[in-house]
C-alpha cells in the first residue's frame, strides 16, 4: 500500500489515495488513454462559426428564434400544438416524429409570463444552483481558496445559463433544474431532490436519462424507498408523453417531413467538442479544452464522495448518448450536464497527487539479522 499523504485541497484523502502500485499504474495509464481520447474532438465535427452580426440571427441561432416565435403564438391566443407545427413548417423543421415538437410546459408558462419575469426567473434559478453547490462543495475543501476555484469553475460552466436571450430555450432550464436536483440529493433527503428532476422532464424529456441514473444508483445502494421515489417522475412522464404524442398526431400532415434520425455515431469527441462549446472552455485553444475536459473527468472520479459517483455516472451516461445519438445540430445536448462537469478540475490535484505517488510507491523490505544463542 502507498504511504497515505495529508490531502492538498480536500478535507479528506481522494478516492486514489493509499491504492495499490499495480493499480495505480493501470489508473495511469487509463488516464493516459482518457486524455488521449478527447483530442479526437478536434476532428469531431461541429456547428458553424456563429457570425455574431444582428442580421444573422435567424440563421446563427435558428432554435431560439424557432422557440420564441412558438411562444409569441401561444401568448398571443394560439393552440400550442397548432402554433409549433405552423412555426416548425415555417422554419423547414421536421415534424415527425413526434419527439420533434418539444413538450409544452416552458413555451406555455412563458406565454403567461412577461419575458422580464422570464428572465428574472432564470435568473434565480441560476442563483439557487450556485448557492446550492456551494453548501454542498463547502464541507469537501479544507481551505476557502480552493472552494473559491471550484466555485469559479462552476460559474464558468454556467456562462451560457445566465443569458437572457437563451430563456426560451429548454436545455437551459433543464440543465439548471439538473444540476439543482444533484446538489440536493443527500442521503435520506431526496424529495426536493425528485421534485426538480420531474420538473426538468416535463420541461425537456432528454432529462429522463438523470432521473433513470438517480433510480439505479439509490437502488444499487440498497436505498429501495429512494429509488422508488425517482421512479414516480418516470410514470409521470410516461403519461405525459402519451397524451403530447396523441397531441401531436393531430396536427401533423401525412406529407410533413420526418426526422433523419439520432443515430449521429459521432464518438466521444463529440461529446468533449459539445461540453466545450457549452461552457467557457470554448475561450479556449481546442486542445486545450479538449484536456481539460479530460482532467475534469478524472477530478470527478476522485472525488471520494457518494455525489461524486453519481454525477460521474451522469456525465459518461449523457457522454454516450451524445456520442452514439447527437447529430451535428443537436449539439446542444451537452446544456443538460454543462452546469456543474468543469467543477471536477478543483478534485484534480489531489487526485494526480495521490494517484502518481501510488504508482511509484515502493515496497520497503526489513531484513532483521537473528543471531541464534548457543
Amino acid at each position: 500500500m502507498a504511504r497515505l499523504h495529508a490531502p492538498l485541497w480536500l478535507t479528506a484523502p481522494s478516492r486514489f489515495a493509499g491504492i495499490k502500485p499495480p493499480l495505480a499504474r493501470i489508473g495511469i495509464a487509463l488516464l493516459a488513454f482518457l486524455l488521449a481520447a478527447t483530442l479526437t474532438a478536434l476532428a469531431s465535427p461541429g456547428p458553424p462559426p456563429v457570425s455574431h452580426d444582428p442580421a444573422q440571427r435567424a440563421d446563427d441561432q435558428a432554435d431560439v428564434v424557432l422557440y420564441e416565435s412558438i411562444v409569441s403564438g401561444v401568448r398571443a391566443g394560439g393552440n400550442y400544438y397548432t402554433v409549433t407545427a405552423d412555426a416548425l413548417r415555417a422554419g423547414n423543421y421536421p415534424l415527425r416524429p413526434f419527439v420533434t415538437f418539444r413538450l409544452p410546459t416552458l413555451a406555455v408558462v412563458q406565454a403567461a409570463l412577461p419575458n422580464e419575469v422570464t428572465v428574472l426567473l432564470l435568473y434565480i434559478l441560476a442563483a439557487a444552483v450556485m448557492l446550492a453547490w456551494f453548501i454542498r462543495l463547502r464541507p469537501a475543501f479544507a481551505r476557502a481558496p480552493p472552494l473559491f476555484i471550484a466555485l469559479v469553475l462552476l460559474a464558468a460552466g454556467m456562462v451560457v445559463f445566465v443569458q437572457p436571450e437563451l430563456a426560451n430555450f429548454h436545455e437551459v432550464w433543464a440543465g439548471l433544474l439538473i444540476a439543482l436536483s444533484l446538489a440536493l440529493r443527500r442521503p435520506g433527503r431526496w424529495i426536493e431532490a425528485v421534485a426538480f428532476g420531474l420538473i426538468a422532464m416535463l420541461i425537456r424529456e432528454t432529462a429522463a436519462l438523470y432521473v433513470a441514473i438517480m433510480a439505479i444508483l439509490a437502488f444499487a445502494e440498497g436505498h429501495r424507498r429512494e429509488a422508488l421515489g425517482w421512479c414516480v417522475p418516470v410514470v409521470v412522464l410516461a403519461a405525459v408523453v402519451a397524451l403530447h404524442a396523441h397531441a401531436v398526431g393531430q396536427v401533423v400532415r401525412p406529407l410533413d417531413p420526418a426526422s433523419p434520425g439520432w443515430a449521429g455515431l459521432l464518438g466521444f469527441g463529440f461529446f468533449v467538442k459539445t461540453i466545450t462549446l457549452s461552457t467557457a472552455l470554448n475561450l479556449a485553444p481546442a486542445w486545450i479544452a479538449a484536456l481539460l475536459i479530460g482532467l475534469t473527468l478524472f477530478g470527478w472520479a476522485a472525488w471520494n464522495d457518494a455525489l461524486a459517483l453519481r454525477a460521474l455516472a451522469i456525465f459518461c451516461a449523457y457522454a454516450a448518448l451524445l456520442g452514439l445519438f447527437g447529430r451535428v445540430d443537436t449539439f446542444y445536448w451537452g446544456l443538460m450536464i454543462a452546469p456543474t462537469i468543469l467543477v471536477g478540475l478543483a478534485f484534480v490535484p489531489d487526485g494526480l497527487r495521490d494517484l502518481v505517488s501510488a504508482a511509484i510507491a515502493r515496497r520497503k523490505i526489513t531484513v532483521t539479522r537473528l543471531t541464534r544463542g548457543s
